[in-house]
Parts: C-alpha cells; structure tokens; sequence
C-alpha cells in the first residue's frame, strides 16, 4: 500500500494532511514522522475560547483521519464553559480538565494512544500563528508549548520570582 494513503502506518496522517485540514473549520497541523519523537505532535490554532464551538471541528477533523477520539484533555482555566463531555458525530467523547495552564490539549485515541497539540491563542496574528503550529511540528523538536509561543512573539515569559 501507498505510504501516502497513510495505510501502511494505520493512525499516522499521510503528508499531504500536514496542510490545514478543513479550511474553514478548523485550522490543525500534524507531525507526520513515523517516529513521533518530539514532545508534541501537532498544533491547532481555534478561532475562540469556546469550546462547545471550537473542539467539535477539531474531533471531526482527528477522528477523519486518526480513527474515533474518546477524550480530550485541556486546561479547563483556559477556556469557556468546559462540559465533561461533548457529542460529536453521534459519539460520547469525555472532555478532561486540568489547571496546567501549559497551552496544550491531549487527544485520546483508544486506551492508551495519546496526541499532545499545542493550542495557539485565538488572538495571535496569523504569522505568528502559522510560525508556532510549523515549529510544534517539527520532527524531534524539544521545545515546550509555552516555549514556542515565546519564540514566535505570541506568549510571554512568566514573571520572575522575587528574592
């Protein structure tokens, strides 16, 4: 089978979904090495903080070319009005909350396999935006999320402690 089908490696997008999947609903970028070595796999950059609008288009987008997703997992302090479940397609997905404040969701697919997605601010320019999800998914990359928002000018070093 065609490594391109994404077939031959069951669950990893094939290259050509490394552009934005759904122009229009959801903007998302996937790293697409075999290896998923970096310490994340990918970036989504949503239009709002709401999540009853934003997460279902990145569900449908995952779920098209990953396979079905049972939960997502996110920094509850950073969005508006988190439910503690969302139905999408017709199936039950559980919304996980945590105050980490580390501008990241984790997708679950099945038990065990998880997508760790830095979460670009809705408010970031679109060059910035577009620089941080290209960094997010570079191959072995080791940079934190709040490490990439830095660098691309759309997140702020936190404040020092006082001696």
């Amino acid at each position: 089978m065609s490594e391109e089908t994404g077939a031959s490696h069951p669950g990893l997008l094939p290259d050509r979904f490394r552009q934005a999947a759904k122009p229009g609903t959801v903007l998302l970028r996937l790293e697409t090495t075999q290896s998923r070595e970096g310490v994340l796999d990918g970036a989504w950059w949503p239009r709002s903080r709401d999540v009853g609008a934003e997460l279902p288009g990145l569900i449908e987008a995952l779920t098209e070319h990953l396979g079905p997703v049972a939960s997502v997992g996110l920094d509850a302090q950073a969005w508006d009005d988190v439910p503690a479940r969302l139905v999408v397609g017709g199936r039950s997905v559980h919304i996980d909350q945590y105050p980490v404040g580390d501008s990241t969701v984790i997708i679950t697919r099945g038990d065990r396999d998880h997508f760790s997605l830095l979460v670009v601010p809705p408010q970031a320019s679109r060059e910035a935006a577009l620089a941080a999800m290209a960094h997010a998914i570079e191959a072995g990359a080791t940079d934190s999320a709040g490490q990439i928002l830095i660098a691309t000018g759309i997140g702020s070093e936190p404040p020092a402690e006082a001696t």
